[in-house]
């Protein structure tokens, strides 16, 4: 049974203080609930979306039966995590370009489109809009909050930032800050959308372009670090588009699309750069990018983590060198320096980073089991899955 989705949206008017010592005002949050909160508001679980998803996490509309949730394997009746049981919440985050205010909107203070204006936004800033959001839907304590990538991070900032108003924390595919290697990473695709004559310093709106070029580009680059070695080469290899030509094959031109990799890199930019929205790829980049609870410790993640009061599942894909499992044994030592109640999960698939949007079977009943635990002990839904 597939999920109808509602979007839906609330706007803040109080200021929201950001990390940065700016502050936004007048934003609003997009957001999506599937199934039914209990009696005694205690099956909530919050879901955190990493860098090119959204609020729409389970579920199709009912007017566009095409556009499937991007998590919608993991969570909808009977699945791992159980909307029969569970009241699920998808928030799409501050300076996305899903619906919650970001550099497309208009500024309230000025009267003119955000742009590059837009203040800068952090995991932490993020946390606390979702926090915000929460307080407005009645929900004090929250049974889990769940999230992959980026997501785990928000996941993992709840728990020190709000450590009474969560039960459970699931990370996946995560790390407690990023490498050098992929700081680099994100750089130069940032590089390539700045540079691009058509991103006019960030306010693009204004001359009715899109720096699709700049776009593509930092797709592709995303788009290798998420796939593994294996997969690249069990879906690609070596193969060219066409074997016509010359007796090798090749054209012999530094201009043509001639491996297939190419041709599935450039369709990938393509369609990344007709739905995302320039400058919140800068954004959250950023945000990725100075993400580090231990920094404030003196790099000492136990010391960080020992704020943190949940019990936790974290989930790690050995073939996933962006986030490898070695960063999540990283957050597992920190939790159990601290003796916290931590279960750990390291699955031999693969597909990369892309593992845990996938329907691996072991991934999955790892997460089955742990929210069938969680709901053992909540008190009933009323009426079911919404």
């Amino acid at each position: 049974m597939r999920l109808i989705a509602t979007p839906q949206s609330m706007t803040f008017e109080a200021p929201l203080p950001l990390q940065s010592g700016a502050s936004i005002r007048g934003y609003s949050l997009s957001y999506e609930t599937y199934g039914t909160l209990n009696a005694d508001k205690s099956n909530a679980v919050l879901i955190c979306h990493a860098l090119n998803a959204s609020h729409h996490v389970a579920g199709v509309y009912a007017d566009q039966p095409d556009n499937v949730g991007w998590w919608d394997n993991m969570i909808g009746p009977g699945k791992p995590l159980d909307t029969d049981r569970f009241f699920v919440i998808g928030v799409n985050n501050l300076g996305s370009c899903f619906g919650s205010t970001g550099p497309m909107h208009v500024n309230p203070d000025t009267g003119r489109v955000y742009g590059t204006d837009f203040p800068v936004v952090t995991v932490e800033d993020w946390v606390n809009a979702q926090a915000r959001l929460l307080d407005a839907l009645g929900i004090e304590q929250l049974a889990a909050v769940m999230g992959g990538s980026l997501g785990g991070m928000q996941a993992l900032s709840w728990t020190l930032q709000y450590p009474a108003r969560m039960k459970h924390a699931v990370v996946v595919a995560s790390a407690p800050n990023l490498n050098a290697e992929n700081i680099a990473f994100n750089e130069v695709a940032r590089r390539a959308i700045v540079t691009d004559p058509d991103f006019h310093n960030g306010h693009f709106y204004e001359h009715g372009v899109v720096p699709k070029r700049g776009l593509r580009i930092a797709r592709m680059i995303g788009h290798i670090t998420y796939l593994s070695d294996d997969v690249m080469n069990e879906k690609f290899g070596r193969e060219l588009r066409s074997a016509a030509g010359s007796a090798t094959g090749y054209k012999y031109s530094t201009q043509d699309v001639e491996f297939q990799i190419e041709s599935y890199l450039r369709y990938q930019g393509d369609k990344f750069s007709e739905y995302f929205d320039a400058n919140t790829y800068l954004l959250i980049t950023r945000a990725l990018d100075y993400f580090d609870p231990a920094r404030a410790h003196g790099g000492d993640l136990s010391k960080a983590l020992e704020r943190a009061v949940c019990k936790f599942l974290l989930i790690s894909f050995t073939t996933d060198w962006r986030f490898s499992p070695a960063r999540s044994r990283e957050i597992v030592k920190g939790l159990i320096d601290n003796r916290r109640d931590v279960s750990y999960a390291e699955i031999d698939a693969p597909h990369g980073h892309d593992a845990f949007l996938l329907d691996d079977a072991r991934y999955m009943n790892v997460v089955r089991a742990y929210f069938g635990q969680i709901a053992q002990g909540l008190t009933p839904a009323a009426g079911g899955a919404a």
